[in-house]
């Protein structure tokens, strides 16, 4: 809710239903940026090897506990990396013991180390009838991986070829397809009962495909889902700030070594959780929709996943003077581009 000051902005402290934070040297660089303001995110298993098991869930969750900065009060959501091997009975210990919030589908080939995901939807109906039994959600990386297919239509493909069976082949399943790109996503969303949801990213908000071949191709910008034409970055903009309660942040923060973007073969992926608050001020106050920030960025994300909204707040305040960013966030393995939104920010986080 707004304040009886007109240029600050209070809300519930928000949370990241979306994260990359890889492990090692990055982990322990990357991890302040997000506990300095989310209380809790849904952490990614695409870790090499993956986080398959509970076990590895569990060694994952101690090793980013062991990473915070001294004092920070934050809590890692943490998922399983579903195979075509997954153990249903693993996973539903996981859950029962509080230790796992999610299963994550990636098809094999999808994105940063997918390599090791579902080829065939079919060898995993049983767990996942299994997960819809217990109420475990299933976060899925919509896209095909078909080298017939261009990759600008994967995620409508993968809509029509393998969500909508699956969802009416199991029902009950609740589902969020991640960093929803296309407006294609976004009308299935909203056509969709209770069991669905979206999440959107800051930078899908920010920018659209223009941005990757601004003046030469822009490695920065790189990541999957690629960035999509700007009819569809205004139909995710639309659904960001509408209020829907099916819509809720996922950052995607995916942060590699600089050595790694900057190449041949540059691995895809975004690195926004320093100026992600800002962002997303920017761009609901565009839309004259301030309003609904906090629901995007604290309540409806919560809801979805039957968890308690945060106690605790922040306060963002507009100031004269544009937010200063670092470009860069060095690490001991070497600089992680921050990603830059290509206009000034004024919202800055004034308080937590």
């Amino acid at each position: 809710m707004a304040t009886s000051m007109a240029q600050t902005l209070t809300i519930k402290q928000p949370d990241d239903w979306h994260l990359h934070l890889r492990d090692g040297v990055v982990l322990k660089a990357v991890l302040p940026d997000t506990c300095r303001h989310f209380a809790r995110a849904i952490i990614m298993p695409n870790l090499v090897p993956p986080v398959v098991r509970a076990t590895d869930a569990a060694a994952y969750r101690d090793r980013i506990l062991a990473a915070l900065p001294e004092g920070a009060a934050f809590e890692p959501l943490m998922t399983l990396y579903l195979t075509e091997t997954s153990d249903a009975d693993d996973i539903a210990a996981a859950a029962e013991s509080g230790l796992v919030k999610a299963v994550k589908l990636y098809p094999a080939g999808a994105t940063t180390n997918s390599d090791s995901g579902v080829k065939s939807i079919d060898k995993v109906t049983a767990v996942l009838e299994r997960m819809a039994e217990i109420g475990l959600p299933l976060c899925v990386h919509g896209e095909v991986t078909h080298a017939d297919v261009d990759i600008f239509d994967r995620e409508a493909v993968f809509i029509e070829q393998v969500l909508e069976p699956l969802r009416t082949r199991v029902p009950q399943l609740r589902v969020i397809m991640e960093h929803v790109t296309t407006s294609n996503g976004i009308d299935y969303v909203k056509s969709a009962d209770a069991n669905l949801a979206a999440t959107l990213t800051t930078h899908h908000l920010m920018i659209n495909r223009n941005h990757l071949f601004k003046g030469g191709i822009r490695p920065h910008y790189f990541c999957l889902p690629i960035a999509k034409r700007r009819s569809h970055q205004l139909a995710l903009r639309a659904a960001a700030t509408s209020g829907d309660k099916r819509f809720f942040l996922g950052t995607d923060s995916a942060p590699h070594l600089d050595g790694a973007k900057e190449s041949a073969c540059g691995c895809a992926g975004v690195y926004n959780a320093p100026n992600t608050l800002s962002c997303l001020a920017h761009v609901f106050e565009e839309e004259n929709a301030l309003q609904h920030l906090e629901g995007f960025t604290s309540l409806n994300g919560p809801a979805f996943y039957g968890l308690p909204v945060n106690t605790k707040t922040i306060t963002l305040e507009k100031r004269p003077e544009p937010v200063a960013c670092s470009e860069k966030l060095e690490t001991a393995d070497g600089p992680v581009t921050v990603f830059d939104p290509e206009c000034e920010l004024f919202w800055h986080v004034a308080a937590a």
